[in-house]
């Protein structure tokens, strides 16, 4: 085993929440990942955190796996995947988290595998006047934003401070509008300074445009993401 694999290996662990499949070094977790939260004490909810019904021998009690807090069976019903937890199977989630979860499945089930295909850029440092053709992608531990052209660059997630997506098309009503690149600032590790990276997409062939704004669109929901994670 290689020393990145050894870094990326995980391991099946269990929590009282449910089985999680979850990094063997926390070093190597994902930057989108966010940690289980502790529940409410049983003898801190005597009644259903969102509806108020009292708990008896009847109505038990339930945590919701996203936010930790106490429901009735019928305010936390619903079994969602929870991938930014790494649980295994569907887990029991409140209504609010359970309709948080499942737009989030939809990014790891589609937005996360284009950034993970990558797109074709010209990308520009800092005030250099000049560009580089460069393919970007997000590596598969979703750790680095990798660019490869003539030079080669691998940007750490946690390291990028903000994305600005660029658009044009603009309507009074919001309509028409369609991704065309990104600026992003990140630290270069070692350095409190931060360094400026644009992407511009390509114009040569309409299909780099399709997906270059399909790229675009995946990292602007990406970044929401990591901003939420941070904020934990």
């Amino acid at each position: 085993m290689s020393g990145c694999e050894a870094r990326d290996a995980k391991k099946l662990v269990r929590s009282p929440s449910g089985l999680r499949m979850v990094p063997e070094h926390r070093s190597a977790r994902s930057p989108f990942g966010l940690d289980e939260p502790p529940w409410v004490p049983d003898k801190e909810c005597p009644r259903c955190m969102q509806c108020d019904t009292k708990f008896d021998f009847i109505t038990r009690k339930h945590h919701c796996r996203r936010c930790g807090k106490c429901f009735c069976d019928k305010c936390c019903s619903k079994k969602v995947p929870l991938p930014r937890m790494c649980f295994v199977d569907p887990v029991r989630q409140c209504a609010e988290c359970a309709l948080i979860s499942q737009k989030e499945t939809e990014f790891y089930d589609k937005q996360l595998k284009v950034l993970m295909n990558g797109a074709t850029f010209f990308v520009t440092l800092g005030t250099s006047e000049k560009s580089e053709l460069m393919v970007c992608r997000l590596s598969n531990n979703q750790r680095y934003l990798v660019l490869d052209g003539d030079s080669h660059y691998e940007i750490e997630i946690i390291q990028i401070s903000t994305v600005q997506i660029l658009t044009e098309g603009f309507t009074p009503g919001g309509g028409n509008t369609r991704a065309i690149g990104m600026i992003l600032q990140y630290k270069v590790p070692g350095s409190e300074e931060l360094t400026q990276m644009k992407f511009t997409a390509s114009e040569d062939f309409s299909c780099n445009k399709k997906l270059s704004a399909s790229w675009l669109a995946a990292m602007h929901k990406a970044t929401k993401l990591l901003y939420e994670s941070r904020d934990q």
